[in-house]
């Protein structure tokens, strides 16, 4: 399953690009298309692009969501479950 996901900007190395940080991994995205975004903001990353900026309370009620299905697919599955990011790339998505 492909979700777009909300990761906090930890780095912006170049303009357009940034590395982004969620739950400890890592991954650098394109951020072109989003304006004004800086170091701490939350962005949405689907498929190795940041497509939308959002504020930390609004990351904060996404990533909660996101944890209670991963909990429902845990119940379901009786298995391991954990929301990540993809895996980490540097140099841009594939």
């Amino acid at each position: 399953m492909c979700l777009a996901v909300p990761m906090r900007v930890i780095e912006i190395p170049n303009e357009g690009r940034g590395v982004v940080d969620l739950d400890g991994i890592r991954y650098e995205v394109d951020l072109s298309l989003t304006d004004d975004v800086h170091v701490g903001d939350y962005v949405i990353v689907h498929a190795g692009f940041a497509i939308e900026k959002l504020d930390a309370e609004e990351a904060d009620a996404r990533l909660v969501l996101f944890e209670r299905m991963a909990d429902e697919y845990r119940r379901g599955l009786g298995g391991e479950v954990r929301l990540m990011a993809p895996p980490a790339r540097f140099g841009g998505p594939s």
